[in-house]
């Protein structure tokens, strides 16, 4: 039996892939934990999971000023280009300082034989380097280790941000080192991560997608007495302003309310002025339930979503917003598995057009199957466990 840690951000798309893995080695009788300074984790953790709480040395002062920083972090609005730089200057690189100590601290007294960390968490390499105890990355959001050939400097001021933390940090040199050079997971398939010149430390496993394991009530009853009509999930995640939600959700409606369409809105109900009989609204819904009842999803471009739609074989149709979507969103086109909409741009008749588009056109539907061949072929969590626990047998 071995002692893995796993170490993540507060973020679900982060975290999520970790717990299925995780879960595939507790079956295998191994001791699995999760180092995070969200003490809610605890409750998604699988059976026999251990959350270690990681220390921040903040005054009660200093504690009321990073809440209230982190509130207003929830509601800039941010696209494109400047999102990624807002992403590492004024989320990444000071969550990295203030998590450092105490995951130093926490390794000192667990002692794990292997630390898993998430790519974007790259104080978890420094502080596993530093104590000298072997690492693998989780790599969730696959865009980071994409170069692209358009704007290849994007790619390397990404890198001289790690690289800079790490070396205030004492790792000397000018290598980028957040992706561990004996394992790097990626939550995706080769097919649909596009042509690639990475090392073969660089192991495609499929997405590792967690099934809650409590229940979210669901309008069911609505969902059967809207018959057999096609179904359309519709999702933007959960950052983003309201202002930008309320426009989103107001073309939604008007694009599908006299559709013979059913329409599954992931959003709060006051986003909408009125509510069309052939929606249902709720703020959390079993997505991995409904998602292989749809006929199409209408999505940001989050990681997650899009795998677990194409896990399913759904086609898409990609408005991306920040960050890594607009990558995740060209792998869609790229595969044929579906279409892409300009997020500031796109009118609600063009998004109607698009999901009829979707609906009737086969050649989304075999893209996404073919993509859905491509992950179920990459060996998903047992594969992924496999890889881990070779590192610790050689």
């Amino acid at each position: 039996m071995a002692k893995f840690a796993f170490i993540v951000p507060p973020l679900t798309g982060h975290i999520n892939p970790t717990l299925a893995l995780g879960q595939e080695l507790l079956t295998r009788n191994h001791e699995v934990s999760w180092l995070s300074f969200d003490p809610q984790l605890e409750k998604e953790l699988p059976v026999g999971g251990k959350l270690l709480l990681i220390p921040i040395n903040l005054t009660e002062e200093e504690k009321k000023h990073q809440e209230a920083y982190i509130e207003e972090l929830k509601k800039k609005s941010v696209t494109g280009i400047e999102s990624l730089k807002f992403l590492y200057e004024e989320v990444l690189t000071p969550m990295n300082t203030y998590i450092l100590p105490g995951i130093e601290k926490i390794i000192d007294q667990y002692k794990p034989d292997l630390i898993i960390s998430d790519h974007q968490l790259f104080a978890g390499s420094v502080a596993a380097i530093k104590k000298q105890i072997p690492y693998a990355t989780s790599v969730t959001a696959p865009a980071s280790i994409k170069v692209n050939e358009n704007l290849p400097m994007i790619h390397e001021w990404e890198s001289q941000q790690v690289i800079a933390f790490q070396q205030k940090n004492g790792i000397e040199g000018n290598e980028r080192l957040d992706c561990s050079k004996l394992l790097t997971l990626v939550y995706t398939s080769k097919d649909f991560f596009g042509n690639t010149d990475l090392p073969d430390n660089f192991k495609f496993i499929g997405p590792s997608i967690n099934k809650r394991s409590h229940s979210i009530l669901f309008d069911w009853e609505k969902l059967s007495d809207l018959g057999n009509q096609p179904k359309i999930l519709v999702t933007i995640g959960t950052t983003f302003d309201h202002s930008q939600k309320k426009s989103f959700f107001d073309k939604i409606t008007n694009a599908f309310k006299n559709e013979k369409l059913t329409v599954v809105v992931i959003s709060d109900p006051e986003y909408f002025d009125s509510i069309p009989d052939n929606f249902i609204i709720q703020k959390q819904i079993p997505q991995l339930d409904l998602i292989p009842l749809m006929n199409a999803i209408v999505c940001h471009g989050g990681q997650n979503t899009v795998c677990e739609s194409l896990t399913y074989g759904i086609p898409l149709i990609v408005i991306p917003i920040a960050y890594d979507q607009s990558y995740v969103a060209g792998c869609v086109v790229d595969n044929n598995a579906g279409i892409r909409l300009k997020f500031n741009r796109f009118k609600a008749e063009q998004l109607k057009e698009s999901v009829h588009h979707i609906l009737n056109d086969k050649t989304y539907k075999i893209g996404a199957e073919n993509i859905k061949k491509s992950f179920e072929k990459s060996g998903g969590v047992v594969q992924g466990a496999n890889y881990l626990e070779s590192i610790l047998n050689n």
